[in-house]
């Protein structure tokens, strides 16, 4: 029986995303997101930064290289995972990173208009959500 694993991240890319491809030619896409939250203490406000590592594949890897940019803001929705080695030294390390099954692109306001925001941002999630349409495609019985 599967176990829930679901996570959703807002916040801001850190660096440009970095494409690479498997031995068998799939598309990873991988970039870190920094998510921020604010809390009162002693009266004054806090801000406590987190960082994730994300992973996209495929589509979703391309569309995420071509669109995503360095303090670009990203919702992503996936799940985790851990990546578990063993070092040079004999140690186990271990690592726990998002793999995205959906991503969000925030407008970006840096002197256009708010409609050419908005359809840069349609057009982002319109090519990021394309291989789950293609895939619903495929489904479909031909009766």
């Amino acid at each position: 029986m599967n176990t829930l694993n679901s996570i959703i991240i807002e916040g801001n890319m850190v660096r440009d995303p970095v494409l690479k491809e498997t031995p068998k030619g799939t598309p990873v896409c991988t970039f870190s997101i920094a998510s921020n939250r604010f809390y009162r203490q002693d009266n004054s406000k806090v801000q406590e930064t987190s960082y994730f590592d994300v992973e996209s594949w495929s589509k979703l890897a391309q569309a995420c290289n071509n669109i995503g940019n360095k303090g670009r803001g990203v919702r992503v929705v996936g799940r985790l995972k851990q990546d578990r080695w063993k070092g040079t030294d004999g140690k186990n390390y271990s690592k726990i990173k998002v793999i995205a099954e959906h991503i969000e692109f925030k407008p970006v306001f840096q002197g256009k208009s708010a409609n050419t925001q908005e359809s840069a941002e349609t057009t982002g999630e319109a090519i990021v959500n394309e291989h789950k349409a293609k895939k619903a495609e495929s489904k479909k019985v031909p009766f």
